[in-house]
Formats: C-alpha cells, sequence, structure tokens
C-alpha cells in the first residue's frame, strides 16, 4: 500500500522528539521531507531521523512535487501564515495547535483551504487515542447519567525564558495547554459552550499566563473548569461527572506510548473506589493514530473527521478567555 509522503516544517522539538518518530511507524504515512531556515540543522535532523531530504528553506520544500502533506509544527504566531502557503502550493496541511493565535485569523483558513482543494485540521492528537474515544462512547451512552460538569487539571513546570512557550505574542499556558481542556469538553459534550468567566496570572517578566483558570458554561447548565499552570509540578487530570457515575482519565493528554492507558468508570456508590470498574488500552501512540487518519483521508478523498471549522470553535472559546480576563466579565463565545 502505498504510504503519503509528507514534508515538516522546521525542526521543533516536538516534531523531532514525538510526532516524526511516530507518523514513521505509521501504515499510510512517510516522512520524507524536512526543512529549516537553517540547512545544517535541517540536515541534521534528516540524518538522525532517517529523512531522505533535507531542504535550507521552507519555499524549497512546499516546491517539491513529491510533497503530498505538509506538518506545520512552527511556533503559533506562525501557523497561519505558512498554512496558507503550503495550501497555496498545492499541500494538504496537518497544523498543530492552536491553529491560530484568534478566530479572525483562523478564518483566513477556510478561504485557503477552499481555494487550494485540499485538506486541513487542527494536530489535536487526543481525539485518536482509544482511551477518549471510548470516554466519550461512554458519556453519550447513559452509563453515568446525563454528564453535566467536567473538571480538568494541565500543569507542567517552565521556567526558561528562551523558551518558545514563554514568549509573546503566542506563549502561555491558554495557548499551549488549556486549549486541550476546551476540545476535550466540547468532544464529550458534543456541543458549543455559551460563555465563560476567566482569571489570569500573568508573569512579570515573560508577559505571558503561568496560571490560567476559567468557567465555561455550556447549554442545559453543563459546565468545564479548568485551571492550566507553566510553572507548577506536572499534574494532568480528567474527571466526567455525570448524575449516575463519574469517568476518570488519569492520563489524558500526554498519553504514554510504552504502556497500556486506562480509564475509571465510577458508579459513585461510595468515596473509596467500591463501584470503580477500570478499562484499559493497548499499548499506542495517539501521534501515530492521527497522522495515519490524515493520510488515510488523503488517500481515500475522504471528508476529515475535524475539519478546519472545529478548530476555529475552539479559538473562539480561546478568544472568549482572553477578553473575559482582561475585562474582568462574563465573555460570550
Amino acid at each position: 500500500m502505498a504510504k503519503v509522503k509528507w514534508g515538516v516544517l522546521g525542526v521543533a522539538k516536538i516534531a523531532t522528539e514525538k510526532v516524526i518518530p511516530a507518523m514513521q511507524r505509521g501504515e499510510l504515512t512517510e516522512i520524507a521531507a524536512i526543512a529549516s531556515r537553517d540547512e545544517a540543522r535541517a540536515s541534521e535532523a534528516a540524518q538522525r531521523l532517517g529523512i531522505t531530504k533535507a531542504y535550507g528553506s521552507y519555499e524549497a520544500m512546499l516546491a517539491d512535487p513529491d510533497i503530498a502533506a505538509i506538518y506545520n509544527p512552527l511556533p503559533n504566531e506562525l501557523h497561519v501564515p505558512w498554512t496558507e502557503r503550503a495550501l497555496a502550493a498545492g499541500k494538504h496541511v496537518l497544523c498543530e495547535k492552536p491553529i491560530a493565535l484568534d478566530a479572525g485569523e483562523a478564518r483566513r483558513l477556510i478561504a485557503a483551504r477552499d481555494a487550494s482543494g485540499k485538506l486541513l485540521a487542527e494536530a489535536f492528537m487526543v481525539r485518536f487515542h482509544p482511551q477518549w474515544r471510548r470516554a466519550r462512547e461512554i458519556a453519550s451512552s447513559g452509563r453515568i447519567g446525563e454528564v453535566q460538569a467536567i473538571q480538568t487539571m494541565f500543569a507542567y513546570r517552565l521556567l526558561d525564558g528562551d523558551n518558545i512557550r514563554n514568549k509573546p505574542p503566542g506563549g502561555g499556558g491558554l495557548y499551549d495547554i488549556g486549549c486541550y481542556a476546551i476540545l476535550t469538553a466540547r468532544y464529550i459534550f458534543g456541543a458549543e459552550p455559551t460563555r465563560v468567566v476567566a482569571t489570569f496570572e500573568i508573569d512579570p517578566n515573560f508577559g505571558t499566563d503561568r496560571l490560567a483558570s476559567a468557567l465555561v458554561e455550556f447549554p442545559g447548565g453543563r459546565h468545564l473548569t479548568f485551571s492550566t499552570g507553566t510553572q507548577l509540578a506536572n499534574c494532568q487530570r480528567v474527571l466526567i461527572a455525570g448524575a449516575e457515575g463519574r469517568i476518570e482519565i488519569p492520563i489524558p493528554f500526554n498519553a504514554p506510548i510504552d504502556r497500556p492507558t486506562r480509564i475509571v468508570v465510577d458508579s459513585g456508590v461510595d468515596l473509596v473506589g467500591g463501584g470503580a470498574k477500570f478499562e484499559e488500552f493497548a499499548t499506542c501512540d495517539q501521534y501515530t493514530l492521527q497522522g495515519d487518519a490524515f493520510s488515510r483521508a488523503i488517500r481515500d478523498g475522504a471528508p476529515l473527521e475535524f475539519p478546519i471549522e472545529d478548530a476555529i470553535a475552539n479559538m473562539k472559546v480561546i478568544d472568549a478567555c482572553f477578553r473575559s480576563a482582561r475585562e474582568g466579565v462574563w465573555a460570550p463565545v
């Protein structure tokens, strides 16, 4: 079965350490080229990762007729301009999250996609992991009753001022990890929120949010509450609460690739786990699953499960969080 040939824009750490090795293990995906504005860096990454072609400019790789699809892991402020250029060059594009710095910028990509006739999606790998697929299935089945609340905590500790995650305009916890809390709540509820109220703690040196918390209201009186921190101890947890039980996802976002994962489904009969049932999922890499899903859509000419319109919907909620924190009021989505 012929694999789809991919090119990668830049040598970002997430690409070289996580996404590229994972996609190389895919059944339908071949990483055929990598580009950097520094040709030596591109060549070093290509040699280390076993990639055939290395380019000293993004433009040169986009001009390669053998490359069908582009993975864009550039800094957040470069997502839209280089995605537009890749689409204009006739390439399908999988772009890292967040797709843009605001929904207005993201909407430009609809016209670019439509003009190119190519596929375009935001790279939220968690939606392809079986633990999230199963959590959504259980939540919608009625097994834990009507789901009313989701609580999410996502934190890491990063004090390096030179790291792109700590630099404006695209840095900060909401852009980097708060987007996951919003996305997965929309995924589980199967709905779009109506309003948010948020508060931020801004690092005085970096100028980015190091702690962000929000209450996000969905139709029917359902709520997401989340906190994200970039200067806290590593922590990830998701709790999905229903009228007759709950689902807990212990490692919801950076699921390990070297061991099985599991979720907990608890009837809530007591507080010591008397009603807890565990569901385990075989070892897998969600980046591999994401890459093959996109390659399959290219090969088969099928529509994407999560097109760019979904990314724009997520971006609108992020915009509302920023607006609420800035103005100190509830902000409509």
